[in-house]
């Protein structure tokens, strides 16, 4: 059973940073790729940006790219989101999740796992 859990979120100004962070187990880490996404209040859950069982290979929404990177370290059975210049549009909750293949995957129905999901609210 692959477990995952996010953690970082909050309340944070226009302008500011979070890091969240997503901690895996139950399945080898290495072995897959895998993503962040978000739902926003009334919308539906959305692409935020994905990363290659390696961390070579990124991808990023196009509402989120040069503020967000996306990191993950092996080792440690990790991933995290770095959000620079938080923009009240992000606020939403962020969930990260795991996908059985091995580079980028966009679509919310190839990933398999997923996690409990972290609050993050932006304020103007």
């Amino acid at each position: 059973q692959v477990q995952l859990v996010e953690s970082g979120g909050g309340l944070v100004q226009a302008g500011g940073s979070l890091r969240l962070s997503c901690a895996a187990s139950g399945r080898t880490f290495s072995n897959n790729g895998m993503g962040w996404f978000r739902r926003a209040p009334g919308k539906e859950r959305e692409f935020v940006a994905a990363i290659s069982r390696s961390g070579v290979m990124t991808n990023y929404a196009d509402s989120v790219k040069g503020r967000f990177t996306i990191s993950r370290d092996n080792a440690k059975n990790t991933m995290s989101l770095q959000m620079n210049n938080l923009k009240p549009e992000d606020t939403a909750v962020y969930y990260c999740a795991t996908w059985p293949g091995i580079s980028l995957a966009v679509r919310a129905d190839e990933y398999d796992y997923w996690g409990q999901g972290t609050q993050v609210t932006v304020s103007s």
